[in-house]
């Protein structure tokens, strides 16, 4: 897309600190880290949720997330990915956050508001989900 800030990173129309790139996928530092180290990878095709990018572009993220998370040295780390705006994606196109965690004031800092559950609604709910993957 000619307006996505990421797309324009992969073709070279704004500069970026690259860390890793292949013909399907470019990591690089995040501009505005949580912490030393932040980078994002990214698939080289345009898609704003997970679901808009085909399979064969998303084979090395987690391997190129995983390699960045050893190079930093990160004992600790966040691997992040939102879809959408009231999930907190800010750039509508597709990236993980590799985030070192390494003390309470830095990295990502989150709540998890977890809610009761009922056993038969969720076996209920496994069953359609199943049923549709």
């Amino acid at each position: 897309m000619a307006t996505c800030i990421f797309c324009k990173i992969i073709k070279g129309e704004i500069p970026s600190f690259k860390l890793f790139e292949s013909d399907k996928t470019l990591a690089f530092l995040d501009i505005q880290p949580l912490s030393q180290g932040h980078a994002l990878v990214i698939p080289k095709t345009h898609g704003e949720k997970l679901a808009d990018i085909p399979d064969d572009y998303l084979t090395e993220i987690l391997p190129v997330a995983k390699k960045l998370a050893i190079a930093t040295g990160a004992n600790e780390y966040n691997i992040l990915q939102n879809n959408g705006r009231g999930a907190h994606q800010e750039v509508p196109h597709v990236h993980f956050h590799m985030i070192p965690k390494p003390n309470v004031h830095e990295g990502l800092g989150i709540s998890w508001p977890a809610q009761k559950s009922d056993m038969d609604k969720l076996k209920a709910l496994a069953e359609e989900i199943k049923s549709k993957m």
